[in-house]
């Protein structure tokens, strides 16, 4: 019998946990959520005080016996599901299934999955907080209500796969709201007049903007204004009338929070907020470092903290201090104040181990994994480090009375900025470092020029953007953020197109419905007290199924009345380039379970499909032809020969130009453990090359 058994949700944190605690415990995974409301019903007794039904998942059956064999032989057993609601939740659901005592020191919880952490935990064991689990199967019910009531209304009126929720619906909104900004801006003209100026010794010259006239700041609406300038000015001296230095403090930003995270890791890898969050799993739970074996790299991703243990401040302080100098260390540790309504439940997104920096582990993570260790690394020791110092120098100049201003800024001291500056979504100009001008000395003009401008609508969302409007109003958790723009991706209401989002047709259409029909789901400020209300009952200051009736009555009114007065409404299809070899109509664009594809018009007298072919850049090894990417059955892309099936050739990886400079055959690309890199396919050649390295052929089979 083994003394302790813990469960964990994941393998790879139960591999790393079992390291910690010894022989003397047995650690298994959950696999995530074991029970939850079954799929193809309601899966709630509205008429039972909102009840919910949950069964056991599909395909959880197998595991959850062997935790009921581990348990049963277990003298005492852990619950250690991730430390936030949802994770609470699967504990309630495990002590359920396996008879525990909620009330009983059954949960353990860690911020962070270090030797020390894990141990403390352990001894630190409390009961199930039923007031967590509560505020979880409120808002599970509340979203099966909303989801499960709507969609169908949706796949009548609209089309079948559509589905409506509380917070995808908002996120829709606010893309469409967005969008339609864009569609009713009237562009209005303006003229920027610049002057280039002489000074002695200075190679390139000062840049100073036209400001407005005798100090009264001026719009410039037409060409004709521009040109007035220029007449008054291009001849004259421009004197120094105003110059003020001042001393700039720029603080270090805070440590990461989940939302934060996305963003920035959208705007400085390029990385969408779902693949964010998976690589941050993986470096929560723990990857296998050399010397080292599975240790968890950051603490818990999902929080709205800025809050940072005294503890890890130190670690930090002694690193920065060993890495930057002193002078970097500021005397007091940086403490930061969190948003309006934040949970301050965790600690903020930060290394596990600040000694570990980013180039230690390099060799042993992922290239995505090190892209985001660095980030989250430099940003927490950027927030514990001194703040930059600027000296700001404005001049104004004048010019017949034509006002001209110059900015420039000059580094004193570089603070958090030398291992770390924020991403920007706009472009910033660049800082110039201007000559000391005094009152009064004149300047010449090598030339002044005109510019047309006008002015532009608002940008379209990012995801960046969009996790940060969703976050500021107070819409959704930033455990809803990612699985939300998935969500509206996937069911096509939004595209995504280069880096921003664009609604589509569809989108519009529901958004319009939900606006019509069911004015409340998609009400920002609703959602948002909506929101605030379901924390009172994670506070325990309110009961969950009151909050739930409250939502329930005037909701089932409105289901009435959208039902009988909702119209059909028909989404045209977009009709694609493609004539079908079958009929000869011009194929349109379907949505299906794999995502988009062709059909044709005249359904049902014509069955006719395709998959959208996309066509790569290299050709057929067998006969030349074009290489295009397809999908299986289960979605995985694979690469064949567009001349299928007369040429069998097909690969799963992607097929490079290059030829293997050893043998002559076919590269591919591959991803593994340490990155990107080319490999050669014919078995027995094996030649690899991998970026920044020698090509080496012994590595070939590593894969």
């Amino acid at each position: 019998m083994s003394e302790n058994l813990v469960i964990v949700e994941s393998p790879a944190k139960a591999k790393t946990i079992g390291k910690f605690l010894g022989s003397k415990y047995k650690v298994i995974a959950s696999n995530g959520h074991v029970r939850d409301l079954p799929k193809s019903q309601l899966g709630v007794d509205v008429e039972k005080n909102f009840e919910p039904k949950y069964i056991t998942l599909r395909g959880r059956g197998d595991v959850l016996e062997r935790i009921r064999k581990e348990a049963k032989n277990a003298k005492t057993v852990y619950l250690a599901t991730d430390p936030d609601m949802e994770g609470e939740a699967i504990s309630w659901h495990l002590a359920e299934i396996l008879k525990l005592d909620t009330k009983s020191k059954c949960r353990i919880e860690f911020n962070e999955i270090t030797s020390q952490t894990v141990k403390k935990s352990v001894k630190a064991a409390r009961s199930i907080n039923m007031d967590l689990v509560d505020a979880q199967q409120a808002r599970r019910v509340l979203d099966r209500l909303v989801g499960y009531k709507i969609s169908p209304i949706l796949w009548a009126k609209v089309r079948k796969g559509l589905s409506a929720g509380r917070v995808q619906s908002v996120a829709t909104r606010i893309i469409c709201d967005r969008e339609q900004e864009i569609l009713d801006f009237v562009s209005e003209e303006y003229w920027n007049v610049s002057a280039s100026l002489k000074y002695k010794g200075l190679r390139k010259p000062i840049e100073a903007k036209f400001y407005g006239y005798n100090g009264k700041k001026t719009e410039l609406h037409s060409e004709a204004d521009a040109d007035a300038v220029i007449a008054r000015a291009a001849n004259c001296n421009f004197v120094v009338a105003d110059r003020k230095v001042a001393e700039k403090v720029r603080n270090a930003p805070a440590p990461f929070t989940t939302s934060s995270l996305q963003q920035e890791a959208s705007r400085k890898l390029g990385f969408t907020s779902k693949l964010t969050m998976l690589v941050a799993q993986q470096l929560y739970e723990g990857v296998d470092i050399a010397g080292k074996g599975a240790t968890g790299l950051i603490t818990y991703m999902r929080t709205d903290s800025v809050r940072i243990a005294e503890e890890a401040q130190k670690q930090a302080a002694e690193e920065i201090k060993k890495q930057y100098g002193e002078r970097y260390v500021p005397a007091k540790p940086n403490a930061y104040k969190g948003r309006k309504g934040a949970q301050d439940a965790h600690e903020a997104i930060r290394p596990a181990d600040s000694s570990l920096t980013p180039q230690m582990v390099k060799a042993s993570l992922s290239n995505q994994q090190f892209k985001l260790y660095k980030l989250i690394y430099d940003r927490f020791l950027a927030s514990q480090m001194a703040p930059a110092v600027f000296e700001t120098n404005a001049v104004v100049f004048d010019a017949a009375g034509c006002t001209f201003r110059a900015n420039g800024v000059r580094t004193i001291f570089d603070g958090y900025t030398a291992i770390y500056t924020e991403g920007r979504d706009d472009v910033q100009e660049k800082d110039v470092v201007l000559p000391e001008l005094t009152v009064g000395e004149a300047l010449s003009a090598q030339k002044v020029d005109k510019e047309q401008h006008f002015t532009q609508p608002p940008p379209r969302y990012t995801e960046a953007t969009l996790v940060k409007t969703l976050e500021e109003r107070g819409i959704g958790r930033p455990s809803t953020y990612s699985p939300t723009i998935s969500t509206i991706l996937e069911r096509g209401y939004v595209q995504r197109e280069k880096k921003q989002l664009v609604p589509t047709e569809l989108g519009f259409i529901v958004t319009q419905m939900m606006k019509d029909n069911f004015e409340d789901i998609v009400d920002i400020k609703f959602t948002a007290d909506m929101e605030n209300k379901l924390d009172l009952i994670k506070d325990g200051e309110q009961p969950w199924r009151e909050v739930i009736a409250d939502f329930y009555g005037p909701f089932s009114k409105t289901l009435e009345k959208a039902e009988s007065t909702i119209e059909k409404v028909v989404v045209p299809d977009e009709v694609s380039d493609v004539v079908c070899d079958k009929c000869g109509a011009m194929m349109v664009y379907k949505m299906g379970r794999f995502g988009k594809f062709l059909a044709c018009p005249n359904f049902p007298d014509c069955r006719n499909t395709k998959a959208i072919v996309e066509k790569i850049d290299v050709p057929c090894p067998k006969c030349g032809a074009a290489l295009i990417k397809r999908k299986s059955k289960r979605g995985k892309p694979f690469y064949g020969c567009e001349r299928y099936p007369e040429c069998d050739f097909v690969s799963w990886d992607k097929p490079t130009k290059e030829k293997c400079p050893k043998c002559g055959a076919m590269m591919v690309s591959k991803v593994g453990q340490r990155g990107a890199y080319t490999m050669c396919t014919e078995k027995d050649c094996g030649f690899v090359v991998r970026p920044n390295r020698k090509a080496n052929e012994e590595t070939a089979n590593e894969e």
